[in-house]
């Protein structure tokens, strides 16, 4: 059986806890390898590692490691069909969509790599009599990520390339569900001339995670993941005097205007609703058509493309989506499915028993749909992260924006219309913290941020682009002056800019 161990100081390493976890391959149902789970002590050793590489590193000029950047992204692509098949083979979802998955990541890599530029400070010349003024940013020391097991190439890069950019060592706690990926994306820094040390991937479960929150070196910590673990997270990481950023669940809509353009717009909902096996906390799990015809139009649209999808096994080129990441996971799902019923909403299509032909073992749950879908339902309301598509209707455009305004999640939501002026008014007034435009995954570019609102988001700084850079990062301001001549009594006061 293979054995996925631990990546520090620059090497493997093997777990002495004696605790393991399976990993899966999702599309037989067997286990595949074993993954080392860290104790508390193993967890220490490896940033006492980062602390003393990041030394080192942070007097690094910026240039110099923007260079490692540059090379780290040539070293990914030039990798890239072997490092989504390691995906794919984990996780799950299909090899493009993989290879989205580690693109995406890459975009955060291309940002980081104009560092040199984005740590630039600000100077005032002349702020006072022979005063000037200036500001640096500098890092914070060692950082760290718990990343989920939906984007395991994607969301790690996220986090320590740009805290890696700018001066910090990194501590990655990835999902123990796919874990490979993660270590091959250390063993490229490396070889893209990162110091060892200063990425370090630590495998683990709680243990490892409250060990990170409680490590008094750790300066900061960001995660993605659940809403009641981000917010486990965020409140103990802030009690323990640490900068978190904790993004959490999503209820995503897509609202649909009855002059929009549906066949369009009907396409978008179908890849944004079962995609990776609706696995992305970005998914569009609920539509909200508004109007009897335009519901009734929607409804016939959906169902005939939910007829052209074709559920497969990682590597089949021809499948939309592939199986989900665990049998745990695919109960939950068809869990949910059963309690809509059970809640009363139509379910039009039905995924559950799903089976695949020499696969039967595999982790498959089929495209379901459902309509008639109430706000006051349990399945409205919580997140289901899979392949479950719900069709909420409304009479009015206010009553439409309210749903997803009103929902205690507010990660993101996607309007479809043709009108500029009702466009503008639903971004300007939802309370959702990213905002899509005949858009269906409303994902910023890398060099924006991404975050959500409510129950979606804990902190105040988001991931990536400047808001990314000053989360793993710290301002000194300085006051210099360069005086003649004796000290005056003035300088036992405030100076003041007169």
């Amino acid at each position: 059986m293979r054995q996925i161990q631990h990546f520090v100081d620059g090497q493997a390493l093997a777990g002495t806890s004696g605790r393991f976890a399976d990993v899966f391959n999702p599309n037989t149902g067997e286990v595949q390898a074993q993954v080392a789970l860290a104790s508390a002590a193993e967890l220490d050793a490896a940033v006492q590692v980062a602390a003393r590489a990041q030394i080192g590193w942070a007097a690094t000029n910026p240039q110099r490691r923007a260079r490692v950047m540059f090379e780290f992204k040539r070293l990914v692509e030039a990798r890239m069909d072997e490092l989504a098949a390691i995906l794919s083979s984990e996780h799950g979802k299909v090899i493009a969509d993989s290879k989205g998955d580690i693109q995406r990541g890459l975009e955060v890599i291309e940002f980081a790599c104009g560092i040199p530029h984005i740590l630039k400070g600000e100077y005032t010349e002349g702020a006072g009599p022979g005063i000037d003024v200036y500001s640096m940013r500098q890092p914070l020391g060692v950082c760290a990520g718990i990343t989920p097991f939906n984007f395991p190439g994607m969301i790690p890069m996220w986090m320590f390339g740009i805290s890696i950019a700018v001066g910090n060592s990194f501590i990655l706690k990835p999902s123990e569900r796919d874990p490979t990926l993660p270590v091959r994306l250390g063993e490229l820094l490396m070889e893209a001339g990162a110091p060892a040390g200063v990425l370090n991937v630590v495998h683990g479960d709680k243990v490892a995670v409250d060990a990170i929150l409680h490590h008094p070196l750790i300066r900061a910590v960001s995660f993605v993941g659940s809403s009641d673990i981000a917010s486990y997270v965020y409140s103990v990481g802030a009690a323990n005097g640490k900068r978190v950023q904790a993004m959490g669940g999503a209820k995503n809509h897509g609202i649909i205007l009855p002059d929009a353009d549906l066949d369009q717009a009907v396409k978008d909902l179908i890849g944004a609703a079962y995609g990776s096996a609706g696995e992305r906390c970005m998914a569009l799990p609920v539509v909200v058509p508004v109007g009897a015809r335009t519901a009734d139009a929607l409804r016939e649209k959906v169902l005939a493309e939910i007829d052209t999808l074709k559920v497969g096994i990682s590597t089949d080129p021809a499948a939309q989506y592939g199986p989900v990441v665990t049998a745990a996971h695919k109960q939950k799902i068809e869990t949910y499915i059963q309690m809509g019923v059970d809640e009363g909403a139509e379910l039009v299509v039905d995924g559950r028993g799903f089976s695949l032909q020499g696969y039967e073992k595999g982790f498959f749950v089929g495209p379901s749909l459902f309509d008639q879908v109430k706000p006051t339902m349990k399945t409205y309301q919580e997140e289901i992260f899979g392949p479950v598509l719900q069709i909420v209707r409304a009479e009015t455009f206010e009553e439409a924006l309210s749903l997803p305004s009103e929902h205690p999640y507010g990660n993101g939501v996607a309007i479809f219309t043709r009108n500029g002026r009702a466009a503008r008014e639903f971004a300007s007034r939802v309370n959702v913290g990213m905002v899509g435009i005949n858009v269906p995954i409303p994902v910023p570019v890398a060099y924006h941020t991404f975050g959500g609102w409510k129950r979606s988001a804990f902190g105040d700084t988001n991931q990536h682009g400047l808001e990314g850079v000053k989360f793993y990062t710290k301002v000194k301001t300085i006051t210099a002056r360069w005086p003649e001549g004796a000290v005056e009594d003035s300088a036992f006061v405030i100076p003041t800019m007169k």
